[in-house]
């Protein structure tokens, strides 16, 4: 799926291919997660770091604005827009 990345990070780092692809179905698994799951997980990663709410949801406020966001399903008419405009 995503061959052309799998063989740039395996030339570029030490990674062997089997690797390189794990490590991308890692990334594309962890912003996978929709917003309602990230909050939810990240609550209580924090809570048990013993922190209070007050802090948690601050820090996941923070942390939202810098979060990848998945684009919208395009249909084949709006792809072929982008294209030819």
């Amino acid at each position: 799926m995503h061959e052309e990345l799998v063989d740039h990070l395996a030339r570029s780092t030490p990674l062997s291919r089997g690797e390189a692809l794990r490590v991308i179905q890692d990334v594309l698994a962890y912003f996978d997660e929709t917003t309602e799951e990230y909050v939810r997980r990240r609550h209580r990663e924090l809570q048990a770091q013993g922190l209070v709410n007050a802090t948690i949801f601050e820090r996941i406020e923070a942390d939202l604005r810098y979060r990848a966001v998945a684009p919208p399903e395009l249909s084949l008419r709006q792809l072929r827009r982008i294209v030819y405009g």
